[in-house]
């Protein structure tokens, strides 16, 4: 991204209301970027209660109950690390986000559908190795036909992902709403000063 990064988001008090908690893994790294590991803050504060995390940012708003008042937290790490999956489980989601939500064909943004590389009907599978992101148009235009038939190619050839690749990935996805007291441990795409 150029400039400063936080500039290029969408702040969006109204999203903000409901007071999500940035959830940090024992090793102060969020435990997902895209979507961004975010637990209400009725979660976060039974968690601090029970002794599962540590409040590391809080933001003004005030609980109360009977016996004791608590500023709801904006930003927990877990007390015991939790081990990021090494699998990347095949979803539609997870396959949208390895081709960076574009059509692997035109390169467009937009509703998006998977398509088979080399078509079911001519024995194509449903795997990370031959299905990729497709716009509507692109998706049509192919058909079941094989790329050379169809005049298209492909930006990129289709490969199952790494986890930590897939997880860096959604880095580029900063979401539209980010707290002032999350931006020192998210690290998207931004130049640190020297």
């Amino acid at each position: 991204m150029d400039g400063d990064f936080r500039t290029h988001f969408v702040r969006e008090p109204g999203s903000l209301r409901q007071h999500p908690a940035l959830v940090l893994n024992a090793d102060y790294r969020p435990l997902s970027y895209y979507p961004l590991s975010l637990w209400p803050w009725q979660e976060a504060v039974k968690a601090a209660f029970l002794d599962r995390v540590d409040i590391i940012a809080e933001y003004d708003e005030v609980v109360r109950s009977p016996s004791m008042s608590l500023r709801i937290p904006s930003v927990v790490v877990l007390k015991d690390f939790v081990k990021p999956q090494k699998r990347v489980a095949f979803t539609r989601f997870n396959l949208f986000l390895r081709d960076e939500f574009r059509c692997q064909y035109c390169g467009s943004k937009g509703e998006l559908t998977f398509d088979h590389v080399v078509p079911r009907a001519s024995g194509g599978i449903t795997s990370w190795e031959n299905v990729v992101a497709a716009c509507a148009p692109c998706n049509l235009r192919k058909g079941s036909k094989s790329l050379h038939r169809s005049g298209l190619s492909l930006q990129k050839p289709p490969r199952q992902p790494g986890a930590e690749e897939l997880r860096n990935m959604g880095r580029k996805f900063p979401p539209n709403h980010l707290h002032d007291s999350w931006l020192d441990f998210l690290y998207w795409d931004a130049e640190l000063e020297a």
